[in-house]
């Protein structure tokens, strides 16, 4: 039997693409909670940390559609070049304000600026259906870069707050801008895979894709499924501070992905009879019940490392069979902003969970961070269930997104 993800690499170009946008995509996971470990050690204080990374999500969340919107219009190279030279610039400034000891609302500037980083991942998956469009390797793709997705916001966390607490707070946002320059020029510097602008499907005026409503409810899911990773990273790094082992964190975020990522892989190999709807309630009722064990994980660095890798094994199942429903819902020609739509959600979640967890850390103690983490997944298993109807439908017509609200 062949190996299903050799298969998808045997087309032209698929290897170098994908290869840049990994690195290229690291930041997304690398920014927040370098941005937190950065902060925390210069000024000392978790709210304005949090206060700072959650800027920075929540304007990226605003903005990366709309970057997605444009690149659906006029292409890849078109709109990822400047609005990546903005991001990285405003990286660098920010940087230097931590440094230097700027005011603070040079951190928030510099911050709010820095959004304007654009979405690799949706990107990526453009590609692919590119390549692959109304095939079944298709599948396999996306499979494989929701395995890459999940381990480039655990590694990428991982490798930020590492760097951060071995080498100086501002090494994990030095190497995230690097690889956020370096990796999109490589990635768009690949012209023979960039997917080709494609018509709109309707004459009237298009909007949107949020206004589809599964992407509504895929995308207000994803937001308390980042909440989750974003808790569990802030509460990771003030537990081991608080244990005396700083340097232990980047360990502790590192096992989470361990599990999740070959169960990830594993299940996009498999060829799975259960509709993608109901494989997506399931992930996220794994996902409720293994955070459970991180509210008494926080007496030892080897009993948090195994709380937090056992709640980390339905990530990846999760991303896959939302960014599989993604694709099988939104329109051709609004696909790329479909998908960023989920990774805004995604955005969104860890700006929360990062600054809400900030808070019950200072107020009540680094081993109830973790609250925040059991109640976003309760919540999102109940959105999930209460959409399943909507989930379960065929693909949206851009008539739906051109006019009113989508129709089930």
């Amino acid at each position: 039997m062949s190996n299903p993800y050799s298969e998808i690499f045997r087309a032209p170009g698929a290897k170098g693409f994908s290869a840049a946008g990994f690195f290229a995509r690291l930041p997304i996971a690398m920014a927040p909670i370098g941005i937190v470990a950065m902060l925390s050690q210069t000024r000392g204080e978790y709210w304005l940390a949090g206060a700072v990374s959650a800027t920075f999500a929540l304007t990226n969340a605003l903005i990366s559609p709309q970057i997605s919107r444009l690149v659906d219009r006029r292409g890849q190279r078109a709109v990822v070049a400047p609005a990546t030279i903005v991001s990285v610039l405003a990286f660098v400034v920010l940087i230097i304000a931590s440094n230097q000891n700027w005011p603070v609302w040079t951190l928030f500037a510099s911050a709010f600026l820095s959004a304007a980083m654009p979405s690799i991942p949706a990107m990526v998956r453009a590609r692919w259906t590119e390549i692959f469009r109304d095939r079944p390797e298709l599948n396999t793709a996306f499979a494989f870069e929701s395995a890459a997705d999940e381990l480039v916001y655990i590694a990428g966390a991982s490798l930020s707050v590492g760097l951060a607490v071995s080498l100086f707070p501002e090494a994990g946002m030095v190497i995230s801008t690097a690889f956020l320059a370096l990796g999109t020029t490589v990635f768009l510097l690949q012209r023979s895979t960039e997917p080709r602008v494609r018509g709109l499907d309707s004459d009237g005026p298009q909007r949107s894709a949020i206004r589809l409503r599964p992407v509504q409810v895929i995308t207000l899911a994803l937001i308390f499924v980042g909440a989750t990773f974003a808790t569990a990273e802030v509460s990771a790094v003030a537990i081991t501070k608080e244990l005396g082992q700083p340097g232990a964190a980047s360990l502790v975020i590192g096992v989470y992905a361990l599990g999740s990522f070959v169960v990830g892989l594993i299940i996009g190999a498999l060829n799975l009879k259960v509709p993608l709807h109901r494989q997506l309630l399931v992930a996220v009722g794994v996902l409720a019940l293994t955070s459970l064990p991180l509210l008494v994980a926080g007496s030892s660095v080897a009993l948090l490392a195994f709380a937090v890798f056992l709640s980390g094994v339905a990530i990846s199942p999760t991303f896959i069979t939302a960014f599989g429903l993604i694709e099988r819902r939104v329109p051709e020609s609004m696909l790329t902003e479909g998908v960023t739509w989920v990774m805004t959600g995604i955005g969104i979640g860890m700006a929360l969970g990062a600054f809400l967890s900030g808070l019950v850390v200072d107020n009540f103690g680094p081993a109830n961070g973790f609250w925040v983490s059991v109640l976003a997944s309760l919540v999102t298993v109940v959105i999930v269930a209460l959409g399943q109807n909507t989930l379960s439908g065929k693909r949206a017509s851009p008539d739906a997104a051109c006019i009113t609200q989508p129709a089930e």
